[in-house]
């Protein structure tokens, strides 16, 4: 998202947890400039990834990243909040994955409690 009120990087925050961005808080950019950040990314592909859980979409839903109404499961850091489809979810993890300078690790299912 683009909060028009800031300037500099706040003006870039993540869609997701209002975060602005800064230089150790990698992000991925969506259409039309929605933003993830990595911690809100982690949260969503260990969500909807690696435990198959989220919201089924339906109704109206509309992933904020790809713009599209997704089918099977969504992510969302609040009950109200925008939506992520697990298919943007896991091509934006995997992108930012190999971003080296990110230093942004794919998290693993061994490492989910």
């Amino acid at each position: 998202m683009h909060d028009t009120t800031a300037d500099g990087n706040e003006f870039f925050r993540c869609d997701f947890c209002h975060t602005a961005w800064r230089e150790d808080l990698p992000m991925v950019e969506g259409h039309r400039g929605s933003l993830i950040c990595g911690e809100c990314l982690r949260a969503a592909f260990t969500g909807v990834v690696l435990k198959s859980a989220g919201e089924e979409a339906g109704g109206g839903v509309v992933c904020v990243l790809c713009l599209s109404a997704p089918e099977g499961k969504v992510w969302r850091r609040e009950p109200t909040g925008p939506a992520a489809c697990r298919r943007c979810v896991n091509q934006s993890a995997r992108v930012l994955a190999k971003d080296a300078d990110s230093g942004w690790k794919l998290p693993r299912a061994e490492d989910v409690i």
